[in-house]
Order: structure tokens, then C-alpha cells, then sequence
């Protein structure tokens, strides 16, 4: 084996947590030892596009004028109905031409974004925890990332005025995410009003990741922070297709807001990649047209009744945790008989997947915040999570403490 590692940069340990790989090891340890795992760690939605959005890849990828290389910065039919949707459902009139960029999903965006707008030195505020691309985004950029907590006595927020001026001063951009990956908070509109205030006061760029807008539960409709009135002048916002429209392996999002900013993120992939197959677009214009006839969104249907069927199975089994307004995921702090016996978030994980074959995310993959909870997806059908609940219930019982009340 070689072991020299003069052709590894040192970046490469900074990209992401190696929890995600033991993860993976440990899935498949218990698979080999013929454990029926059910797989609560990875957000990969478990549904296929909708009937209308196939039939409408199938018919593009067999035409034959659809295999040259696309426009790098996205097609003009799909930034301009990436714009009508924005225009549908939060009210936010976008120029397609410059203030919408087509992305291979919005991860895509988010890993090169710090490389588009910052130099080497600078700093970003990121939440902690946080979702690792966004970290590992900046250490690409050899960008110091100056971390801001979400904690629970703050419904997971963050402190805005708690950030010290100086951190205020020297950050290039803030980068938020409501709903939230992992911790599923939700922000409403005056939250972004005085971050829209306080990052104009600083000169500091907001970049706003609303992955999981149309994931939103009992009656919640989350807002784009670009209804804010000026945050056009300072504020861009990710959006993807993945989790909203059952399309996360066709590697599809788009980027909306200041001009600016979109022009160098757009300029430095002009550079890199040949952008998202024309097919795919296709596809996206007809998944948001879908959308825009509809009432409703239908993937906020199906992961509250997974929520709901879930959360009351584990509340039945002993663990209370906390019931998410949105997100296809539950941010869980440990049962209270593991923190009291000194079971770190990656422990009870491991023990959790090898004794009853249920896989979760430990909390401090995500940041040092996250230690004390884990992530758990709804990335199963109801039956499959009740399941889940259920030997999660006799995990609990029998390693942690046999006489845990109830709730």
C-alpha cells in the first residue's frame, strides 16, 4: 500500500467530517453481517420526479440537437422560468439574464461561490452546525471560516447581534440556511429584515441557501430573503430541484439575487464546466411549471405525514423529540438516560446501527454544536419509520436505561 502523501493536498482533510465515512463503513458492517438496515442518514429523497417531469426527460434526451455542450451560465428558457417561479411564489421580480445562474445543483453553487467573490485570507461567517459543503467550500477558497452557533435557546437561529463587530468587519459574506440542514429551523421574514440591516451597515454579502423551501409543514410557507426590500443590492439565494422536486440525482439548482456576485460566480465557472445538459433544464422548466399550476406543495404533504407518524412512534417508544416545521429531517437531542451516562452523539449512532440497524447522522459531523444530537431523514415510507421508531424504542430500553419513563 502507499502511504506517501506528497500527491494529497492538505486541503483534502478540511473538506468534509470522516464521521460521514465511518457512517458508510458502518451501514455496510451491518449490512454484511445481514442486518435489515433502514437508512435515516443520507437526505436523498426516496421518490422519483412526478410522471410529467420523466416523460419529459425521456422525450429530450432523445432529440438529437440536445448533445452539444450547454451554456455554461444556464439556458435562456430556464433562467427565465427560474425567474417566473421566483416571481410565483415569493413575489421577487428577477432579471434572468443577470440576476439568475443555472447550477448542477445547488451544492454546486456553494462549493465554488467562496473561489467567485473572495481572495485567499478573507473570512466568512458559517453556522455551526452547518452543512459541511459549506465549509469545505472555504477551505478550497483558503478562506478562514469564522463560525457562528446555532444552540438551541435560540430555536437555532443565530445571535446576529451576539457576532463580535470585528468577525462583522472582517467577513466577506454570511452564509445562512432556513429551513435548516441539519438542525430544520425556520426563520421568518423579520429575522432576514435585520440581517438584510446589519449586513449593509458591515458591507458584508448575505448568501442565503433555501434548499428546503417547498419542505415546510402545518400551514408554513418559508419566505426567499429576497422579498426583503433592498436585499437585491447585497444578498444572493441558492435554490435546488433536488428535495423540492424529487430531483437530486439529476443535479440540477439555480442562484438568484445580486448581480454582482452571480456575474463572478457565472464568470468563474465559465471556466470549469460546460454547465447542466440541456435535457435536465428541460426537464427543470417543466418540474417548476408543474409547480406553478398547482396548490400546494405536494412534497410538504408527504414528509408531514412522515413527521407526524414518526415523531409520535418515538415519542411512544420514550425519546420526545423535537417536531420540525419543515425539512425532511429531525434534529433529536439524545435521550436523556444517554447524556447522563456519557454517550457522546457518535456513539449512541454506532451503537444504534450495529444493535438495531437503523442509521442516523451523529450531530458533530455538522460542527462542535452539533455534539449532543443526531440527524435523522425521513427518507423512508411511514410503515419503514415506525419501524425504525420501534427498534430505536428497544435500543433505548435495554442499552441505555431499562426504566425510562415514558412521555
Amino acid at each position: 500500500m502507499i502511504t506517501d502523501t506528497k500527491w494529497r493536498s492538505e486541503r483534502l482533510p478540511r473538506l468534509g467530517s470522516a464521521i460521514f465515512a465511518d457512517v458508510a463503513s458502518w451501514k455496510e458492517e451491518a449490512r454484511q453481517s445481514g442486518m435489515d438496515v433502514i437508512d435515516l442518514g443520507i437526505g436523498s429523497p426516496d421518490r422519483a420526479p412526478s410522471d410529467r417531469v420523466r416523460r419529459a426527460l425521456s422525450e429530450e434526451v432523445l432529440r438529437l440537437d440536445r448533445y452539444a455542450y450547454p451554456a455554461s451560465r444556464g439556458s435562456a428558457a430556464f433562467r427565465e422560468q427560474a425567474a417566473l417561479w421566483m416571481q410565483h411564489r415569493f413575489g421577487v421580480s428577477l432579471d434572468p439574464d443577470h440576476e439568475v445562474l443555472a447550477l448542477m445543483g445547488s451544492q454546486d453553487g456553494l462549493a465554488h461561490l467562496a473561489l467567485a467573490v473572495t481572495n485567499p485570507g478573507d473570512a466568512v461567517l458559517v453556522p455551526d452546525p452547518g452543512y459541511p459543503i459549506y465549509a469545505a467550500g472555504l477551505a478550497v477558497a483558503g478562506v478562514e471560516a469564522i463560525y457562528v452557533p446555532l444552540r438551541e435557546v435560540n430555536d437555532f437561529l443565530p445571535d446576529l447581534d451576539a457576532i463580535p463587530e470585528e468577525s462583522w468587519r472582517k467577513a466577506k459574506f454570511i452564509l445562512l440556511n432556513f429551513p435548516s440542514n441539519p438542525v430544520s429551523s425556520v426563520a421568518e421574514l423579520p429575522f432576514f429584515e435585520k440581517l438584510i440591516k446589519m449586513a449593509k451597515h458591515y458591507g458584508v454579502l448575505v448568501v442565503h441557501d433555501l434548499a428546503y423551501s417547498e419542505m415546510a409543514f402545518d400551514g408554513y410557507r418559508p419566505p426567499s430573503i429576497l422579498e426583503v426590500p433592498g436585499a437585491l443590492d447585497i444578498a444572493v439565494e441558492f435554490h435546488s430541484l433536488s428535495k423540492s422536486f424529487n430531483m437530486a440525482g439529476c443535479r440540477i439548482g439555480f442562484l438568484t439575487g445580486n448581480r454582482e456576485a452571480i456575474g463572478a460566480l457565472r464568470d468563474l465557472k465559465a471556466n470549469l464546466d460546460y454547465g447542466v445538459f440541456d435535457a435536465l433544464q428541460q426537464a427543470g422548466i417543466v418540474a417548476l411549471q408543474e409547480d406553478m399550476e398547482r396548490v400546494g406543495a405536494p412534497v410538504g404533504a408527504l414528509y408531514e405525514r412522515r413527521r407526524d407518524s414518526f415523531v409520535q412512534a418515538l415519542r411512544e417508544e420514550g425519546w420526545n423529540v423535537a417536531k420540525p416545521k419543515a425539512t425532511m429531517f429531525i434534529w433529536a437531542a439524545l435521550p436523556g438516560a444517554a447524556v447522563s451516562n456519557g454517550w457522546t452523539s457518535r456513539r449512541i449512532s454506532q451503537e444504534m446501527l450495529r444493535k438495531t440497524g437503523v442509521a442516523v447522522i451523529p450531530g458533530d459531523a455538522f460542527g462542535q454544536e452539533g455534539e449532543g444530537y443526531v440527524r435523522i431523514a425521513l427518507v423512508e415510507e411511514e410503515e419503514r419509520l415506525v419501524e425504525a421508531a420501534r427498534r430505536i424504542g428497544r435500543f433505548i430500553r435495554e442499552e441505555l436505561n431499562q426504566n425510562m419513563p415514558k412521555f
